[in-house]
């Protein structure tokens, strides 16, 4: 159940909305289920045709009366003393009758202080109901006795009170906001969306649409000109002096008006994060690298998953770790690599194997709501992931190959993990529940990946003696966890810790210690991807150094430069915990 509070100053103009037909007719039976003196009121929904303008004007006067007495004593204006708070159940939830509407009501106004129980000097209100699944609460804000109602965090006190509503009613239970959320859809879009055939509503579609572009585009000017490529008609508004662009908004293509003109939505009416500022301040939070001429393109999914993983490293740091500082600062960097993990995700999606890439939308679409909250991200200090994020797209890497996608996505779990527990530990409610949402659909991806390349791994069984070799090796590094390793069919693809370039056990230890395996589904998997990170690492830096000591000009491996925060107000360096 949401509710939505807002002011205005004009009573006659919000009734003539609430009993009129909307926008595209899709208000039925408009009437009033609860008011604060049902007697003798006026209802312009129930009144014959000809009587209806009537009603709403003195309907509006009757509403209005206590203002018009304290502007009268006080010789003012009252300003925006028109309170409204539509009031939505979930999508899914069942009708609600006319007397459990007025109940809701009832509570939301005693709850926010507009007409508190048992005052009679409370404001004046009305509910109407003409739709299905909502009404509209409305009310002038000056009380009887001519006092302005003791209503702040009104919008906060309504939420609260339809948690409670919802468990008593069983209706879904929501999460509570934080005012980081896209604005839902109304049900006159959704009305909209249905007669034209469409499976999301304009504002659905292009949000979408928009936070894909977004994570792809390099800088402001290719952000614009991709949404133009896709038929998206772009506003601009421009500013008062220098002519710069201050804000703009996106139409979708064949979404008019009843006057054939497009219906635009601006930015930050589409979701806070694409608003033109913070649209710009993560766009400015990159570094990207070229290869020097002559040197040989870097594997990106490769370097993409190196810099994750140094993302998981330092996100499932605990806020009272002593490499944690300043809790505030370590905020501002795991909610910058919340975004720029979120536009990972979104560019994977494009160049991930064909039939992973489902899923792999489904889970950038549901870790948008994961990517704000109320704590202000340091955007610089997630460059290099937010780089690595768009290089998938910028170059040719090697998105096809399953065994390097798998191991970049059996990361992105762990990352995801960490990034739902930093949200619940900080009361993030609907964040965190959006982190699981993309979690589910992350492990599908993972596994539409990943299992050919295991398949093909545990086809080559080592010998009865190397299996039991391997089996005493596993139970002597990885002693708590041992017992579910050997008991996943696949464990014998672990025989590469043999080739890994170090003693098996101490891979294996080396492995299992980059970070916990309590939450790891398949901890034979996850140690089986960390080997073979190792071992390609080690590759790369054995190349390195010989470059170095040659003086060669050809190509060098792509670099591995942890992905951590910098600058006097940084937690430290989390690679000390390994």
């Amino acid at each position: 159940m949401v509710p939505d509070v807002s002011t205005g100053s004009r009573t006659r103009g919000l009734l003539s909305y609430l009993f009129g037909p909307g926008r595209r007719d899709e208000h039925t039976d408009p009437h009033i289920v609860a008011a604060f003196a049902m007697l003798g009121l006026p209802d312009p929904g129930r009144a014959p045709l000809d009587q209806h303008h009537q009603l709403l004007d003195q309907l509006a006067d009757y509403l209005d009366q206590p203002v018009r007495a304290r502007e009268h004593r006080q010789g003012e204006k009252v300003p925006q003393h028109v309170w409204h708070c539509p009031v939505r159940t979930a999508p899914g939830d069942r009708y609600l009758t006319d007397a459990e509407w007025a109940e809701v009501a009832r509570r939301i106004v005693h709850a926010t202080g507009i007409a508190p129980d048992g005052d009679d000097k409370g404001c004046r209100w009305i509910a109407v109901r003409h739709a299905d699944d909502h009404i509209h609460i409305m009310a002038t804000t000056v009380r009887e006795d001519g006092r302005r109602p003791r209503n702040k965090r009104d919008g906060q006190r309504a939420q609260a009170e339809c948690r409670k509503i919802e468990k008593e009613l069983g209706l879904r239970q929501l999460n509570s906001g934080d005012h980081t959320a896209a604005p839902m859809p109304t049900s006159a879009e959704q009305a909209k969306a249905q007669r034209t055939g469409h499976q999301q509503t304009a504002k659905e579609w292009l949000q979408e649409q928009a936070q894909a572009v977004a994570a792809a585009s390099l800088n402001e000017a290719e952000y614009f000109s991709t949404l133009t490529a896709l038929g998206i008609q772009v506003r601009y508004r421009i500013g008062p002096e220098g002519g710069d662009v201050i804000g703009y908004s996106l139409a979708r293509p064949g979404d008019v008006n009843a006057h054939g003109e497009p219906v635009y939505f601006g930015g930050s009416k589409l979701s806070p994060d694409l608003s033109i500022n913070r649209l710009r301040e993560r766009l400015a939070a990159q570094q990207p690298t070229t290869p020097a001429p002559g040197t040989a393109e870097p594997d990106r999914w490769r370097q993409a998953e190196t810099t994750l993983r140094e993302t998981a490293r330092f996100a499932y740091q605990d806020q009272h770790h002593p490499d944690v500082p300043d809790i505030d600062a370590f905020d501002a960097v795991v909610q910058a690599q919340a975004a720029a993990f979120g536009e990972l995700l979104h560019t994977a999606a494009l160049t991930a194997p064909a039939h992973t890439r489902a899923e792999l939308r489904a889970a950038a679409t549901a870790f948008n709501r994961a990517t704000r909250s109320k704590v202000r991200a340091e955007h610089q200090q997630a460059a290099a992931l937010r780089t690595a994020a768009k290089q998938l797209l910028h170059t040719a890497g090697s998105g096809e190959d399953g065994a390097t996608a798998a191991a970049l996505l059996s990361t992105a779990v762990f990352v995801v993990i960490a990034i739902a527990r930093w949200h619940q530990t900080r009361g993030h409610q609907q964040q965190a529940h959006a982190a699981q949402q993309s979690l589910v659909h992350l492990r599908t991806a993972y596994r539409q990946t990943a299992e050919p390349v295991i398949a093909d791994l545990t086809r080559r069984t080592p010998t009865p003696k190397t299996t039991d070799r391997l089996a005493a090796q596993v139970q002597a590094a990885v002693p708590d966890h041992a017992q579910r390793i050997l008991a996943d069919p696949s464990w014998p693809a672990l025989a590469q810790a043999e080739s890994s370039g170090q003693p098996p056990r101490r891979a294996l230890t080396e492995a299992a210690q980059q970070r916990e395996l309590t939450t790891a589904d398949r901890p034979a998997e996850v140690l089986l991807w960390r080997l073979r990170n190792a071992t390609t690492d080690r590759i790369d830096q054995r190349t390195q150094a010989a470059r170095a000591r040659t003086g060669s000009t050809t190509a060098k491996a792509a670099p591995t430069t942890p992905a951590v925060p910098t600058g006097p107000k940084a937690a430290s360096d989390p690679t000390r915990r390994r």
